[in-house]
């Protein structure tokens, strides 16, 4: 542990527990401001897992992250917002955490610390060549995302770490490492401040980038949303309107005629196809409106 950069007094906050509220917010924003920074210095690797992301679920299949404490909370997080924001099954992208769902709202730390829990979590969702395992940890040490690690890559899965610490044991295991060089915590050991934002930009860039690649969005709207409340109704027909140029009652109408699909409903708005045309068109094009449009062009330009 005294070697983790992670673990080490931060010389920039020397002295915290003396300063006034103001400063103290101070010095934790200022810190933070170099997050993104040192995001940006992983960003040829980010793109490396996004490319086996996006080949796994050409192939049917799934990203799992693995992590523990805050880490594994992240992963969870941000696999439960991939269905309603990109329509996507629950089972695509999914996030194990050591102790279960019981660590989601409570400590359960000492869960990280048994390496078979982490392969028996891989074998229970029988991971596979098609899969990506992607292991998360600050510190790099945790032996149940190891464990989950090593089991994916005896399996054939491709396997990615995503660690806050150049020494990352995690590293070890992985085809692809994602080091954000953070630098020590404000509080010394702390990993949910900076290492934990840099681990959310991270996830959000693998799957958002995902997604783009497989269709899930439309220029820059995310037209695969499932409108499971008012609000995402609301939404849906604003991103109709938005992607068509369309009216209020024409979004509205396309929305229903597509069984509520918004993707559906903009290519039927900007092919005039009907629903049951649109959908293979979609299904034709990878599901991808920009190929379904150019396929629509050149059919309609060579009966003319």
């Amino acid at each position: 542990m005294d070697e983790l950069v992670t673990e080490q007094p931060n010389p920039r906050s020397q002295g915290i527990d003396t300063k006034a509220t103001a400063e103290i917010l101070t010095i934790i924003n200022d810190e933070d401001k170099g997050v993104p920074y040192a995001v940006e210095l992983a960003i040829p690797e980010i793109c490396k897992v996004v490319d086996a992301v996006v080949g796994a679920f050409k192939r049917g299949g799934r990203l799992l992250y693995v992590g523990a404490g805050t880490s594994g909370r992240l992963g969870v997080l941000d696999a439960s917002e991939c269905p309603p924001t990109y329509g996507t099954d629950p089972a695509m992208v999914q996030g194990i955490i050591a102790g279960g769902a019981e660590a989601l709202v409570r400590s359960v730390e000492w869960a990280e610390d048994n390496e078979e829990n982490g392969r028996q979590a891989i074998r229970d969702r029988e991971v596979s060549n098609r899969d990506v395992v992607l292991g998360i940890t600050a510190s790099g040490l945790a032996p149940f995302v190891i464990g989950a690690m090593k089991e994916g890559r005896e399996r054939g899965a491709a396997v990615a770490a995503l660690s806050c610490n150049e020494r990352s044991r995690t590293f070890e295991y992985a085809d692809h490492c994602m080091y954000v060089p953070v630098g020590p915590e404000i509080i010394a050991g702390s990993t949910r401040m900076k290492s934990g934002t840099a681990q959310k930009l991270v996830l959000n860039m693998i799957t958002t980038a995902a997604m783009i690649k497989i269709g899930k969005v439309y220029n820059n709207l995310m037209v695969d949303l499932v409108p499971v409340n008012q609000k995402l109704i609301r939404r849906s027909h604003g991103l109709i309107r938005t992607a068509t140029g369309c009216d209020q009652a024409t979004a509205a109408r396309a929305f229903e005629e597509a069984d509520r699909h918004p993707k559906l409903a903009i290519l039927m708005i900007l092919t005039g196809r009907s629903a049951e045309e649109a959908r293979s068109l979609l299904d034709g094009n990878e599901g991808r409106i920009g190929l379904a449009l150019k396929a629509h062009e050149s059919s309609t330009g060579s009966r003319a």
